[in-house]
């Protein structure tokens, strides 16, 4: 009994508790361009991947998850590779390639080349076949700008999640992981340098983007913070 009580008394001050800091809540966009890079065979997608800026590495990869969500691969070079190279094996090697392990799209550069190098040394017959549409690199280019809407406890927190667009959504938790080189998000990290809650923190940090859409990572991370509260 008097553990749930404390318990009881732990989570109610958690609700109020005033953070260290304020959290900065941003509006976030991007803007899409093509480059002048193509590819028309897998030989030429591994020769563009190794010097594109890594702004096209993450335009192919972390900002395309949301429009991948209900196809089977989560990344546009494996999309490609599968629907226009009919490379099924290569394709399912870049897919499984899980992009909650990286901090650092250098570091991600040099799984997607490794992954097509290896195969292609398996598979030199498919190095130079040719696809049946080009793929086009791209690149986001984010602007940031920094809202008056702050947060100082944890309901505030909520209530500013809730009205976040989707893309301020994407640059809070997903594009928060190579900004901060951390495999956290800005409200984890948030929760737990600021209001010293690291466990409500790790618990938002296991909120799945990977195979979830954006609006149901928010409802996640809210009912996450919700269950918290009460």
């Amino acid at each position: 009994m008097e553990e749930a009580l404390e318990m009881n008394k732990v989570l109610a001050d958690s609700v109020i508790r005033q953070a260290k800091r304020s959290f900065h809540f941003v509006a976030a966009s991007y803007l899409i361009k093509i480059r002048t890079e193509r590819a028309w065979t897998l030989a030429e997608l591994g020769s563009h991947l190794r010097t594109v800026p890594e702004d096209s590495i993450f335009f192919h990869t972390f900002q395309s998850l949301e429009s991948h969500h209900y196809t089977v691969f989560s990344n546009d070079f494996a999309q490609w590779v599968m629907a226009s190279c009919n490379e099924t094996m290569l394709a399912e090697e870049l897919g499984a390639i899980d992009l909650r392990d990286f901090v650092s799209l250098a570091d991600l550069r040099q799984v997607l080349v490794d992954a097509l190098e290896n195969y292609l040394k398996r598979n030199p017959q498919s190095a130079d076949r040719p696809a049946f549409e080009p793929f086009y690199f791209s690149e986001a280019i984010e602007l940031a700008v920094p809202l008056d809407a702050k947060a100082y406890t944890l309901r505030e927190l909520s209530d500013g999640i809730r009205k976040l667009s989707l893309q301020t959504l994407h640059f809070h938790f997903i594009n928060s992981r190579l900004r901060l080189q951390l495999a956290t998000n800005d409200f984890s990290q948030w929760i737990e340098d600021s209001l010293s809650l690291p466990e409500l923190a790790e618990k938002v940090n296991r909120v799945d983007f990977y195979t979830n859409t954006l609006e149901g990572v928010r409802k996640e991370i809210l009912e996450t913070m919700e269950r918290w509260q009460h």
